[in-house]
C-alpha cells in the first residue's frame, strides 16, 4: 500500500473516530436536560391511555443491519393496525399529546440512546423501515454505508413531511413520489461530503428549523453551494417550487406501488 493510500485511510479512520467521539459527547450532554423532558413527556403519554410510552420500531442501519429505534409513542395503541409507514399530520391515530411531542420533536429524544449504543449517529441519513429499504435502488443503497442519523439535510428540507402527505390518499406513495427523490439525493450528497464540521453545522440548522423552517432551509442551501452541490440539488433543498412527483436516484420510473416485482423493482 502506498503512502498516499495509507494517509487516506488514516484520515478516514481519524474522521470516523472524531465523529463517534462527538456523537457520544453530545448525546451524553443532551441527555442531561433531555432525560427530565423525556420523563415528563412519557408520563403524559402514559396518562392518556395507560399504555407504554416508549415505541420501538425495526429500522435498517449501517450495512443493512436492523436495529430497534426508540421514540416516545405519539399514536394510540387502540387504533386499528396499519401498514402505513409515513405519518400524515391528520392521521387519526395521533393522540393530542402525541401531536404536541411530534411538533416539538420531543418524541425523537429517546434516539439519543440509540446514538450511545452505536446504532445511530446524531447526523446521517434517516433510518428507514425494511419495507422502504426494500425499494432502494442500487444507487440509494450507498445510504447504508454510514450510520443513520437523528437529523440530516433532508430532515430540515422536509421537516413538514406530515403536511406534505396530509392530503394524499396513500401517504406512503406520496412520500415515495414527492419526498424520497430529493431526500435520497440529499442523503447521498451528505455521505460523500460528510465531516465533523458539516455535522456541527447541520445540528445548528436543525435547531433553527424548530423555530423557523425557511431560515434553516436557506442555511442548507448555503451549505450545499459551499460544498459544490449542483444547482438542481440546491433547488431541491430550497423548496422554492411546489413538490411534484419525481424519480429516485438510480431509478427510471416514478414509484406507483410498494409491491415488489419479480425483478426486485417497485411496481
Amino acid at each position: 500500500m502506498t503512502n498516499v493510500a495509507l494517509n487516506r485511510n488514516w484520515r478516514a479512520s481519524a474522521s470516523r473516530a472524531a465523529k463517534r467521539g462527538l456523537d457520544v459527547a453530545l448525546a451524553v450532554f443532551l441527555l442531561i436536560p433531555g432525560t427530565p423532558i423525556i420523563a415528563v413527556a412519557a408520563a403524559l403519554v402514559w396518562a392518556h391511555d395507560h399504555e407504554g410510552p416508549i415505541y420501538r420500531q425495526i429500522r435498517i442501519g449501517r450495512g443493512g443491519v436492523p436495529f430497534k429505534l426508540c421514540k416516545l409513542r405519539s399514536m394510540s395503541t387502540a387504533a386499528p393496525g396499519s401498514t402505513v409507514d409515513t405519518t400524515s399530520r391528520t392521521d387519526p391515530r395521533i393522540t393530542p399529546i402525541g401531536a404536541l411531542i411530534r411538533k416539538t420533536k420531543v418524541d425523537e429524544l429517546p434516539q439519543l440512546w440509540n446514538v450511545l449504543r452505536g446504532d445511530m449517529s446524531l447526523v446521517g441519513p434517516r433510518p428507514q423501515v425494511p419495507r422502504e429499504v426494500d425499494l432502494y435502488t442500487e444507487v440509494e443503497r450507498d445510504l447504508l454505508s454510514v450510520r443513520p442519523g437523528i437529523t440530516d439535510y433532508s430532515s430540515i428540507t422536509f421537516s413538514d413531511l406530515g403536511d406534505i402527505v396530509a392530503a394524499a390518499a396513500d401517504p406512503d406513495i406520496a412520500y415515495n413520489q414527492l419526498v424520497r427523490p430529493g431526500k435520497s439525493r440529499l442523503g447521498l450528497f451528505y455521505v460523500r461530503k460528510s465531516s465533523v464540521g458539516v455535522d456541527v453545522a447541520i445540528m445548528i440548522l436543525t435547531g433553527v428549523a424548530l423555530i423557523h423552517g425557511p431560515s434553516a432551509r436557506r442555511g442548507v442551501t448555503a451549505m450545499l453551494r459551499w460544498q459544490g452541490a449542483d444547482q438542481a440539488l440546491v433547488e431541491i433543498a430550497g423548496r422554492k417550487a411546489p413538490l411534484t412527483p419525481g424519480v429516485p436516484p438510480g431509478a427510471d420510473t416514478i414509484v406507483t406501488s410498494r409491491v415488489m416485482c419479480p425483478m426486485g423493482r417497485a411496481g
